[in-house]
């Protein structure tokens, strides 16, 4: 971890998820106190089994996590995004890229996606494992159970 003189950044993976969404929200109000930038990180990588596209180009995978990027932002905050909050695209597979910007970082905030077990290849769970800095996974907000509140007895 950096020195605590160094103004320390909270990171935010993100995917596009509910629970991403989320985690960018709960970056902004850990952040405001703090007066911490926050990066909103979007990784994008050639799949498996695309060698074509190495030599046609990768700016369709490149796209399409930029526009995650901006629609996740949007969908967080709207049209006015937070001044000490900057986006960032990144190539390359998320864990991997995430747990190494830990190094820099006071906070790592990502998504969990839900899938109710552990599920091989996880991002949050190998940043959980392998990252410099506390990590903070988020899940998707949930919607309020209508029974919720009520007694019994109605």
């Amino acid at each position: 971890m950096a020195p605590l003189e160094q103004q320390q950044k909270i990171i935010v993976g993100v995917d596009g998820s509910d629970a991403a969404i989320e985690a960018l929200r709960v970056a902004r109000t850990l952040a405001e106190p703090l007066k911490a930038p926050v990066e909103a990180w979007a990784c994008w990588d050639v799949p498996p089994g695309y060698g074509l596209y190495l030599a046609v180009g990768t700016e369709g995978f490149k796209y399409a996590a930029k526009e995650v990027l901006r629609q996740s932002l949007v969908m967080a905050f709207g049209a006015e995004r937070p001044q000490n909050l900057r986006g960032r695209l990144v190539q390359g597979k998320p864990a991997p890229l995430l747990i190494e910007a830990t190094r820099n970082a006071s906070l790592l905030i990502v998504g969990r996606r839900g899938h109710g077990t552990f599920v091989t290849g996880s991002v949050s769970s190998a940043c959980i494992s392998h990252a410099h800095c506390p990590v903070l996974v988020v899940h998707a907000p949930q919607e309020p159970a209508e029974d919720v509140g009520r007694s019994v007895d109605q």
